[in-house]
């Protein structure tokens, strides 16, 4: 039976989305989970997987279009079905796809990936003299180290698309010689009078403001900041780590995202959310983690943290991060978060608040792990492995008692480490 594949929704806050590739074409038949289709959001271009296999029939949404969520993009159905949009609730005024030429089957729209990247003028280049390339396609010319200066471009206003850099790379054989990326910044203005120049808010940018001034604007946050003794934990990871090959090896933030879950079993009422007039505890303990990018913050999300083992979270999180820094992520990589660590060890932080990720009741920031003079059981000064860590929690879900005694909760799973790989 024939389905509609609908525009997703692909975070919190989300509205519309546009569709910058189809990856499949009218006809192809379509494996339950394959990625079918690119959408841009306003922080990454993430894959679309089918919810089934089947053959997508009909392509209602061209590529380069936004729409908003819910909008039917696509029908996936059985071989050799008929498909009656009608019954569909598919109109004319709900499709965006190309229009059938007379005595002309419909073809599918030609890929147009990403939206328009500027760089230097160039040969072949788009309308208005600058070089116009999807975020993909850059990517990709600056992994294989390709000039993108000496590729045609063929998506419409002569863009360089994925399709465009692979041609090329056929052409010649394999990859050329590394030449220096193509900057895909614009330049902003020239310093002013006043000794400032402007940048313009990038789409990253104006979402990551809006929802943090929306958050400490609606949402009452309160603090609670608490040491851990880190020397037991870092001696298991150093021991597991013996044991692993570099590119499986456990971070601290694995630790610590364990840890956490252990202890939102614990205090479900941390793992929830507020919503009008109710407050919902959440079945599921999906933490999201904070990836910095050079466009901006994102966060990738771990599903049921309580049920895997140290070891899968760190493969599931190693996974994530690559794929929110190369800019593709799946659907589920962004959405369902029900609690966030925001840790900035790595950039020797000692400690910090974070602001609450809406719609979610708390955020752990967590600062490095730390050699620091200590005073032992015995009044004895010694040195201690010290990390600390803060909650920030929405006083309209929590309040501090609660919150204090998931820390402790927390801090134990740390200093009692084999609870962690049980």
């Amino acid at each position: 039976m024939a389905e509609i594949i609908a525009m997703p929704k692909l975070g919190f806050d989300m509205a519309e989305g546009l569709l910058s590739e189809w990856v499949k074409k009218a006809g192809d038949p379509v494996a339950e989970g394959e990625t079918i289709a690119i959408i841009e959001t306003d922080k990454a271009s993430v894959e679309v997987p089918s919810f089934r296999a089947g053959v997508l029939h009909q392509i209602l949404v061209q590529a380069g279009n936004s729409v908003p969520i819910g909008t039917p993009i696509a029908v996936i159905g059985n071989p050799g079905e008929t498909v009656d949009l009608a019954a569909l609730g598919v109109t004319p005024a709900t499709s965006l796809a190309v229009p059938e030429a007379p005595g002309k089957a419909v073809q599918p729209p030609v890929a147009a990936e990403e939206p328009v990247v500027a760089g230097p003028e160039a040969p072949g280049t788009a309308q208005g003299g600058r070089l116009a390339a999807s975020p993909v396609a850059l990517h990709m010319a600056a992994e294989l180290g390709i000039d993108m200066r000496q590729v045609k471009g063929t998506g419409p206003d002569g863009r360089i698309i994925k399709r465009d850099i692979e041609e090329y790379v056929k052409v010649h054989a394999g990859p050329p010689a590394k030449v220096p990326a193509t900057p895909i910044l614009t330049p902003s203005s020239e310093p002013t009078a006043e000794g400032y120049r402007s940048e313009p808010l990038s789409p990253m940018r104006q979402t990551i403001g809006r929802r943090m001034v929306e958050s400490k604007q609606q949402a009452p946050h309160f603090y609670i900041t608490m040491d851990v003794d880190m020397a037991a934990a870092m001696a298991l990871r150093a021991q597991l780590n013996g044991l692993l090959a570099e590119d499986e090896k456990i971070s601290v933030n694995d630790l610590v995202t364990k840890a956490a879950a252990v202890a939102l079993r614990q205090f479900p009422n941390i793992n929830a959310s507020f919503a009008s007039n109710e407050i919902r505890i959440l079945d599921h303990i999906n933490i999201g983690i904070a990836v910095a990018r050079e466009a901006g913050l994102l966060t990738v999300v771990i599903r049921d943290c309580d049920r895997k083992s140290l070891a899968q979270i760190a493969r599931d999180a190693r996974d994530l991060i690559n794929h929110a820094r190369e800019g593709r992520m799946k659907a589920d990589d962004m959405v369902g978060g029900t609690f966030t660590i925001s840790n900035l060890g790595m950039f020797d932080v000692e400690d910090f608040i974070a602001i609450i990720n809406p719609p979610q009741a708390a955020i752990l920031a967590v600062g490095a792990v730390k050699r620091v003079p200590v005073v032992d059981p015995n009044g004895q000064l010694a040195v201690g492995t010290r990390m600390k860590m803060t909650i920030s929690a929405d006083h309209r879900v929590t309040d501090g008692a609660e919150a204090a005694r998931f820390l402790q909760s927390l801090r134990t799973a740390l200093e009692e480490p084999m609870r962690l790989v049980l």
